[in-house]
């Protein structure tokens, strides 16, 4: 698949999420063999208005390449200033969030909230394609509801805009995370439009990667999968390459992992902020094992970097010297 000068052969991307793909989290992504990147998503709002917070948002690395710096609103005005403001963080292409299902969103006729209104839905994408020389994708969902899906016409609407692109989590906005994803669409998607489809929506395993391929969408887009287990991109390549599946990561792999990551939210974060933000993401590492409950309501009380290291540690030393070790 191309989008500009990028072109990848069934890539796997990872899916921004809101408070959790920030800079460290997509650096272990990439080094667990992600193909795609792209920022948490940026109010167009806020980056006109140059709030820090937001502007934060959009910074990307070299090493992250390719990468989509995600914006949204539901104004014309702003976004098409907003896609400027995002082009200046020089990412490789900008993406149009017009499928975030939460009501703060969807209230403001944003995100998933277009989906009510196609001509609104129209003209914010096409604010942002005459803000920027950057390649645009999207990123949506089926529909508002079951009674009103319409990916179709949106897929002919942004392909003939000049839209490079279009990830569709194969749900409706009403059913949230709820309810099974329903990836028939992605082949009626293939069927009716010729720009790239990226499928999103139930992806947990190297099987289901290779499963959403089989749809023959470009690409698969792995979200909530990646917080409970980021070495899914590995896996998954290796799965399809080889159909073998590789063993899940050992205990010890998970804090190595863990310590890498929080150092690396440290370094670019500060202490305070790295060590607070990063607080989400001790349940995932340790999902399903002995005393993560405890573990992590003594994780998310400690200031002090190396204090949480010799507590993760410590824990991996409890779970190994007990005779019925866990199976991971």
């Amino acid at each position: 698949m191309r989008i500009g000068a990028i072109e990848l052969e069934k890539p796997l991307a990872l899916a921004p999420m809101e408070d959790v793909t920030d800079v460290s989290f997509r650096l272990i992504c990439k080094e667990l063999g992600v193909d795609l990147l792209y920022t948490e998503f940026a109010s167009s709002s806020a980056l006109v208005r140059d709030v820090a917070s937001t502007t934060r948002k959009i910074r990307v690395t070299d090493i992250e390449r390719p990468i989509a710096v995600q914006i949204f609103g539901g104004v014309e005005e702003p976004m098409d200033e907003a896609a400027r403001v995002a082009e200046e963080a020089c990412p490789d292409f900008i993406d149009v969030n017009c499928g975030c299902w939460v009501r703060k969103v969807v209230r403001r006729e944003s995100g998933a909230g277009l989906l009510k209104n196609l001509a609104k839905f129209e003209a914010v994408v096409r604010a942002v394609l005459s803000g920027t020389k950057l390649p645009v994708t999207v990123k949506t969902r089926i529909g508002w509801d079951q009674d009103n899906i319409v990916i179709l016409d949106v897929a002919r609407m942004v392909e003939q805009l000049g839209v490079q692109a279009l990830s569709v989590h194969c749900r409706t906005r009403s059913q949230g995370h709820s309810g099974a994803a329903d990836w028939s669409w992605l082949e009626k998607l293939k069927q009716t439009v010729s720009i790239p489809i990226i499928g999103n929506g139930d992806i947990n395993s190297p099987e289901d990667v290779k499963r959403m391929f089989e749809t023959g969408c470009d690409g698969v887009m792995i979200g909530r999968g990646a917080i409970y287990n980021p070495w899914i991109f590995r896996q998954a390549k290796h799965y399809m390459a080889t159909g073998e599946l590789l063993p899940e990561a050992t205990l010890s792999e998970r804090v190595v992992l863990c310590i890498k990551h929080l150092l690396l939210s440290i370094d670019y974060k500060g202490q305070e902020r790295g060590i607070i933000e990063f607080r989400k993401h001790y349940q995932g590492y340790f999902r399903g094992m002995r005393n993560v409950a405890k573990l992590r309501a003594e994780l998310v009380r400690m200031t002090d970097p190396e204090e949480i290291i010799a507590r993760l540690r410590r824990y991996e030393d409890e779970l190994s010297s007990e005779p019925e070790n866990v199976e991971l």
